[in-house]
């Protein structure tokens, strides 16, 4: 079989893929569940290489999230649910839909704002279409319960927390923010001089969801701080591989006394 421009080649690899008896046993046996993991980290290295300005690397990212769309269908439709086709067609739909400014009849110019603003009226409309849709339930028990599951987990402790707080559940006061996390981190310390692992796995994350409550009250999104964190992190790890470098020496050979120093050094040059 040859690489070809067409999405069908592409369905068509996926579908020998999950053929039993002659395609691959590691992809026979996955399912939505076990996928879903390689579908979140596809897209975030999608936004690494845009961050990165590397178009090349884009262009193999953006083909490695298109092979989870195509699996997550090709899954779909052995369950009779829906295919590859089905999911074309419904995003179609919904942009021609989203975008009467363009597709309709009409004369005229639009304004972001007003683009905006359909959108997200649109948007209600196919969201309550689809809730009619649905069998009968009963209403969800719980205010957060709209919260979505699988979103990474900085983001799902923001909405969450976000949602709390329209209902008044929230501090008024970055400053009681920051006291809950020094009591977090008190509790950490007794976890370890406890020696309890489990605990100080629980606490952690009470920390963690503290401080991104703390960003929250300050206005930062706890992402990007962190993405921020992580490239400030390795401009000054580069500098202490490359003072030493200078010296000719390497991290193995440096003691961390040392390469505290140089780490020091690099935030003086920022």
């Amino acid at each position: 079989m040859t690489p070809s421009r067409d999405i069908a080649g592409l369905i068509e690899i996926m579908a020998r893929l999950r053929t039993p008896g002659t395609g691959c046993p590691w992809d026979l046996e996955q399912t939505f569940a076990t996928i879903a993991p390689y579908t979140i980290e596809e897209a975030y290295e999608v936004v690494d290489a845009i961050a990165n300005n590397d178009l090349g690397d884009l262009c193999e990212e953006l083909g490695d999230l298109l092979l989870q769309v195509v699996f997550h269908a090709r899954m779909a439709e052995e369950q009779q649910a829906f295919a590859f086709g089905d999911v074309v067609e419904a995003i179609t739909r919904k942009m021609i839909r989203r975008h009467p400014h363009v597709f309709a009849d009409a004369d005229g110019n639009i304004t972001p704002a007003h683009v905006k603003g359909v959108w997200d009226r649109i948007k209600a409309e196919e969201k309550a279409e689809r809730a009619a849709r649905r069998p009968a339930v009963a209403a969800p028990s719980s205010l957060l319960a709209g919260v979505k599951a699988g979103q990474p987990a900085l983001s799902r402790a923001t909405a969450l927390q976000n949602k709390a707080s329209t209902v008044g559940f929230d501090w008024n006061d970055p400053r009681a923010v920051l006291a809950k996390i020094r009591e977090e981190a008190d509790e950490i310390e007794a976890a370890l001089d406890a020696g309890d692992k489990a605990e100080l796995a629980a606490e952690t994350g009470d920390l963690l969801f503290a401080v991104v409550n703390l960003a929250r009250h300050v206005d930062a999104d706890p992402d990007q701080a962190l993405r921020g964190t992580n490239a400030k992190f390795e401009r000054r790890f580069a500098y202490i591989e490359q003072a030493l470098a200078a010296k000719g020496r390497t991290l193995q050979d440096a003691t961390l006394e040392e390469m505290d120093a140089l780490w020091n050094a690099a935030k003086g040059t920022e």
